[in-house]
């Protein structure tokens, strides 16, 4: 069987490194950029800092998973492990994460408005499904806590409004909100901090950023199945042919792609234009992310900080990472130098001025007290992702799956962030498992478990991640 996989980010590379475990040899994976990882990928800049594409933290729901990675960069050795600090900054204070279980840090009227409303949502049973997301956040947060953050929030970060969106992905995403935890918080503080959610410890590389991981993977994969540069111009599902933008053409018997399914389609030459028409109805957002090189160390409010969410409209962006707490190589001199990385979100819905961005988050990051003044930065990058987020829009399911069945139809198995659209198993571990399975089913007859059936993935919570 002739393999042929589109894409160098995490899917396609643990596609090919099961390939490559399993003994197959009649394969190649095509990257259309210079460098492995997509998403994924890490950049070091001209002053020596590194940077990632967007706030990357590496936590896995697969033991396969986590023994690769030990393997890429040793168990101990290449990593530093980490116990998340997150916390929402809202009206002028630091919230602990998740902002609904810790309400009580809020100012007394706007804290009552939030306990009522959950109060509410108690007290009377839901008489009818959500018809999306958000009446999904009013009747499982109530009003107070979905006017103040989770409503702005989600805008922010999908550049959707949450009434154009499914709610059924959530799933582990959001933290339900416990009644009765929050008024024991409320009487007795916070006591131990709340572990809640599958990245409350996590890991990251100690050098190269988070795509040193992806770098490691890949040199320890046949290089004459390896191609870099190589970017698919048209698709023949007749003739299972490839021709690429170098003029070169490949056959295939099977072809994984991680391609966006809206950019899948109109390469393929031979395909129902409706299926063309209906891959255009699925949503997404896009992203900018600057980095600011910061002189000095950061400040006392800062200095414990993983990252941080930002519901409120005197900043631009929707999250922001103190980088360099991840790794001291994130920087190049950990004595005199720390960084942010900040994410902006974009779509028809929320349009963004590409001139003005770095000033306005430079402006935000005054505003909201990340940086005393502009002279503190040394330097900015910045990066601009056309495809960051598979947005989970109404009605994505019902149009998505013939998409990927009428694929498979054609041998094309179509996986990975944003080659299957489903941000409910998206993160880094979903992406390379997606690969992983799509190998597994082509050869061995395996499950997909990651992409079909999610909750169930999902629901396997890190087991060894505590350090």
């Amino acid at each position: 069987m002739r393999i042929i996989i589109l894409g160098g980010g995490p899917c396609g590379l643990g596609a090919a490194w099961r390939l490559k475990e399993l003994g197959h040899r009649d394969w190649l994976l095509c990257e259309k950029n210079s460098h492995w990882g997509g998403l994924s990928a890490s950049f070091q800049d001209e002053e020596g800092f590194w940077w990632d594409i967007g706030g990357h933290v590496l936590f896995s729901h697969y033991a396969y998973f986590d023994e690769v990675m030990d393997r890429l960069l040793g168990k101990e050795e290449g990593w530093l492990f980490h116990k998340r600090n997150a916390q929402v900054w809202m009206q002028e204070r630091f919230i602990p994460y998740p902002m609904q279980n810790h309400i009580h840090h809020l100012p007394k009227d706007i804290y009552w408005e939030c306990l009522e409303g959950i109060i509410d949502i108690q007290q009377n049973a839901r008489d009818r499904q959500p018809a999306h997301f958000k009446e999904w956040i009013l009747a499982t947060f109530g009003k107070g806590v979905a006017k103040y953050f989770l409503l702005p929030y989600n805008f922010k970060v999908w550049a959707w409004p949450p009434e154009q969106m499914d709610w059924s992905w959530v799933g582990e995403r959001v933290a339900p909100a416990d009644l009765k935890e929050i008024l024991k918080k409320a009487v007795l503080g916070d006591g131990k901090k709340d572990s809640w959610g599958p990245n409350a410890f996590f890991r990251f590389p100690r050098f190269g950023g988070t795509g040193n991981i992806w770098r490691t993977l890949a040199e320890k994969l046949p290089a004459e199945c390896m191609a870099l540069h190589k970017e698919c111009e048209s698709i023949s599902l007749r003739r299972r042919e490839i021709r690429f933008t170098d003029g070169s053409a490949e056959s295939y018997d099977a072809l994984v792609s991680t391609v966006p399914l809206t950019s899948l389609f109109p390469r393929i030459s031979d395909t129902d234009p409706a299926y063309g028409i209906s891959a255009r109805e699925l949503k997404y957002s896009s992203a900018y992310i600057i980095g600011l090189g910061l002189r000095g160390n950061p400040p006392p409010h800062l200095a414990d900080k993983c990252w941080i969410y930002f519901p409120e409209n005197n900043c631009p962006f929707y999250r922001v990472t103190v980088f360099s707490n991840y790794s001291p190589h994130n920087v190049a001199d950990i004595q005199s130098q720390w960084s942010l990385m900040l994410e902006v979100s974009e779509s028809p819905a929320k349009k963004v001025n590409r001139e003005q961005i770095t000033g306005d988050v430079i402006a935000g990051a005054v505003n909201t007290g990340l940086i005393k003044d502009t002279k503190e930065i040394s330097h900015t990058w910045q990066c601009f992702v056309k495809n960051a987020y598979p947005t989970p829009g109404r009605g994505r399911n019902a149009v998505l799956f013939p998409l990927l069945n009428y694929l498979e139809e054609n041998s094309i198995y179509s996986r990975g962030r944003f080659g299957a659209w489903r941000y409910e198993v998206a993160n880094m571990d979903h992406s390379f498992m997606q690969g992983v399975e799509s190998v597994n089913r082509l050869l061995t007859d395996g499950e997909e478990l990651s992409l079909w059936y999610p909750q169930i993935v999902n629901s396997a919570h890190p087991s060894g991640r505590k350090r």
